[in-house]
């Protein structure tokens, strides 16, 4: 068993090369300090993320500078509906060798990268959505019966864009339960927007550090499984994500409004990001107020408005921050 007193000090480590990466990243995406938190959260727990936002909100400028502080090989991939699965993965051509013979070689596609920028990622057709499915989860693709592992670290940063839906394919439920977070990217406030103008429309831009290696990303991905976590925490994440299927035992706020609602997958994810959370606050183990603070972004995917909830305009956001004020209360006067 490791010293306590040396994991606190990698944690205090840890804790203060990820100020640096926020440092670095915001140099370049200004004030929105909630999204880069959660983009960090979901690498550091060696996950994936899908990012919601209008188009020109700097989601495109957010994942490449993400690729330079975090030390990661990035590729872009703009889904249209007719990209097909050969052309994430990769396919397999037939080669004319010096001697005369004829012999198949394997062309890679940019899925074998650390660092996928999905953009737009429901415009593709689902049989080539589901090009990723394999990959998001066992970090290695299937071709030709031959088993190819991905870069390590691999994670997806996929984006959609939330207004415009004609010519679409919603993702599958299968598929957005691996995605760790939904990342709502949201309009600037006034003067985080005076600041870009004035940022990006000047002679020289801001340029991004690297702040991270990929040897240190997977040191950090492993130090992040061994920050404790009190039986407190574990039951409250057990508390809230039990609370959010609509079964006999659920609220009625959520047997009301909720068709369906988050499995294991969501309870194991919100226990990574709550370690996460603490980590970016500088903290050494998470509190009622981390579960609190990532329920949304955890939760909200892997839950469906019922059709009498969505007429009456009720907001998922809302339900769940509710949800878990109310079992954070408890907790605490436990």
């Amino acid at each position: 068993m490791s010293d306590p007193t040396d994991l606190v000090q990698e944690i205090e480590a840890l804790a203060h090369k990820l100020g640096q990466a926020r440092t670095s990243i915001a140099s370049r995406f200004l004030g929105q300090d909630r999204v880069v938190d959660l983009t960090l959260t979901a690498l550091i727990c060696g996950g994936h993320a899908v990012l919601i936002g209008l188009p020109g909100l700097g989601k495109t400028r957010l994942v490449d500078t993400l690729s330079t502080v975090m030390g990661l090989q990035g590729n872009r991939i703009q889904f249209t509906p007719d990209l097909m699965p050969a052309d994430i993965l990769g396919s397999e051509v037939l080669d004319s060798l010096a001697d005369g013979t004829r012999a198949f070689r394997f062309l890679e596609g940019p899925i074998f990268c650390q660092l996928l920028m999905a953009d737009e990622i429901n415009r593709a057709s689902p049989r080539t959505q589901s090009a990723l499915l394999q990959a998001m989860q066992e970090k290695e693709v299937t071709i030709a019966g031959q088993h190819r592992p991905l870069g390590r670290p691999f994670h997806v940063l996929a984006t959609q864009n939330p207004i415009e839906q004609e010519g679409t394919y919603p993702l599958p439920e299968a598929q957005l339960d691996r995605f760790l977070v939904q990342i709502d990217v949201p309009y600037p406030d006034r003067a985080t927007e005076r600041d870009i103008l004035i940022a990006t429309t000047g002679a020289v831009e801001a340029q991004a550090t690297p702040v991270f290696t990929t040897d240190e990303l997977l040191a950090a991905q492993t130090l992040l499984r061994r920050m404790p976590v009190g039986d407190g925490i574990v039951e409250m994440i057990l508390d809230l994500v039990r609370a959010c299927r609509p079964d006999a035992d659920a609220p009625a706020s959520i047997r009301n409004a909720v068709s369906w609602g988050p499995g294991p997958r969501a309870a194991q994810a919100l226990m990574l990001c709550v370690r996460a959370q603490a980590l970016l606050e500088g903290r050494l183990a998470p509190t009622p107020d981390d579960v609190r603070t990532m329920a949304g972004p955890v939760l909200k995917h892997r839950m469906a408005l019922s059709f009498a909830a969505r007429a009456r305009g009720e907001d998922l956001d809302a339900i769940i921050d509710g949800l878990a004020a109310d079992i954070t209360r408890t907790t605490r006067a436990a």
